[in-house]
């Protein structure tokens, strides 16, 4: 019998079939032996359920009925956990090799932490590389002001969970910042700067093609953490940080769901409550002007030479994993 913490890993899914089995293979090809994995769909319609079938043998578990939504689907996955340490993929993002064995790695070597978040990757529909999302060492205040952890890239002590509570239905799309809140506000949380997962970023996925509504959610966590008691004193010492950070999030979403007008309005009252915070993604900003002036052509232009020095920092095995194609660029 293995003395290694047994890890649950939870995929909702609801017609994603055109990711979804590089998800389910990117948990069961982690080499880390403890594994059990549960796939909650919404009863998906475009083929999920036969990708699914194929690989139930390997699966904890599964289902596919209809749901409310993200949350409720996780936390049916979350509530047969049995696993010490519990995450959650969506079924459009996929984990890196090593990430479950190195996020074990970092829990067992810091027992007080409720939880740990890695480093991850940015892709669009096709794989193609966007950007290297690299995260610092935060804690709960970075977090009340809108600090965003990459949500592939976070694995929990179930113990924490089960403090903290399962996620909460209302929110929809920023539920996992609420769930992190309420785990750090009882426990340290730490980082590993290590490449843990790619989240992917197209057309469907819900920060592009809900964007307004991620700001809604983020307004909603801002006045849950104005009446929490547990965040009271934090909250009242630094408000303007944390309105800051709420109008600089909203600038986010619309910025990058095409509402350029929007996200510059978000961004300017960012910017007049507490510039450090408009200011700490000012490029950001800048391309958001030129979005607005038609200049979408120099946005991804940049992007591209940006991916295509990032590449290059990257192992040349993980490289070749993701993109066998081409060693030096995405695809």
């Amino acid at each position: 019998m293995s003395d290694l913490p047994l890890v649950t890993i939870v995929t909702p899914s609801f017609n994603q079939a055109a990711y979804l089995e590089q998800a389910i293979c990117s948990v069961l090809d982690q080499e880390y032996p403890e594994v059990e994995y549960f796939v909650i769909d919404g009863a998906s319609t475009d083929g999920s359920v036969e990708i699914i079938r194929r690989y139930a043998h390997r699966l904890k578990g599964w289902v596919s009925e209809k749901d409310s939504g993200q949350a409720e689907a996780i936390n049916k996955g979350l509530v047969q956990a049995s696993g010490e340490i519990i995450a959650w993929l969506n079924s459009d993002d996929f984990y890196l090799p090593g990430a479950v064995s190195t996020a074990v790695e970092a829990l067992q070597a810091h027992p007080d932490w409720g939880l740990v978040y890695g480093d991850m990757l940015a892709v669009d529909g096709q794989g193609t590389l966007l950007n290297i999302q690299r995260f610092g060492d935060w804690g709960l205040e970075d977090l009340m002001c809108y600090r965003i952890l990459g949500q592939p890239a976070v694995f929990m002590r179930r113990s924490a969970l089960q403090q903290a509570g399962l996620l909460d239905t209302r929110f929809h799309y920023m539920l996992d910042h609420h769930l992190w809140l309420r785990i750090a506000s009882a426990f340290p949380i730490g980082h590993v700067p290590r490449l843990l997962s790619a989240a992917r970023f197209h057309a469907e996925a819900k920060n592009i093609a809900r964007a307004p509504d991620f700001g809604k959610d983020a307004w909603e966590v801002y006045h849950w953490m104005e009446e929490e008691p547990r965040l009271a004193q934090n909250f009242s010492r630094l408000r303007r940080k944390i309105l800051a950070g709420v109008h600089w999030i909203n600038g986010r979403y619309f910025s990058e769901g095409g509402m350029p007008i929007r996200a510059l309005k978000a961004f300017l009252n960012s910017l007049l409550i507490y510039p450090p915070t408009a200011l700490r993604d000012w490029r950001r900003i800048l391309f958001t002007m030129a979005q607005l002036l038609g200049g979408d052509g120099l946005k991804r232009s940049y992007y591209r030479r940006r991916a295509r020095r990032q590449i290059e920092s990257l192992p040349p095995q993980l490289v070749m994993k993701l993109w066998p194609s081409n060693k030096k660029e995405a695809r």
